[in-house]
């Protein structure tokens, strides 16, 4: 399915890949853990203590979704006790390679989003 077609926007609400992909990564700290696993492996508490912010429910939760879609693995090691490592698939990486442009243009503008915010909140009371 192509999202254009004849110049126009067409798409099938119900099985749009676009929403679909994008539900799930656009997330609040989805980025921030795949940006984390493109480094290197990372055991739970590690990746907790990279996003301090992030409750462990939350943390738990995020990872599982990463997981189902396949961008992340989670290998459990039989030690005493068992200890879990999360790594990033060639699939997430492949994600990770599009996602990082958005990353570092994020970091290069978010002065001037900020001003952008600022001046309609002066001029538009807020949203």
């Amino acid at each position: 399915m192509s999202l254009l077609t004849g110049g126009q926007l067409d798409w099938d609400a119900t099985n749009c890949p676009i929403r679909d992909v994008m539900n799930q990564i656009s997330g609040k700290w989805s980025t921030l853990i795949l940006h984390a696993l493109s480094e290197r492996p990372y055991r739970f508490g590690a990746l907790r203590r990279l996003v301090p912010d992030i409750s462990q429910r939350m943390l738990t939760q995020t990872l599982r979704e990463l997981q189902r879609d396949g961008y992340i693995d989670r290998t459990v090691f039989p030690t005493k006790p068992p200890s879990v490592e999360y790594s990033m698939t060639p699939l997430g990486y492949s994600l990770f390679g599009a996602l990082s442009q958005v990353l570092m243009w994020a970091e290069r503008n978010h002065g001037e989003v900020r001003e952008a915010r600022a001046r309609f909140d002066a001029t538009e009371g807020g949203v």
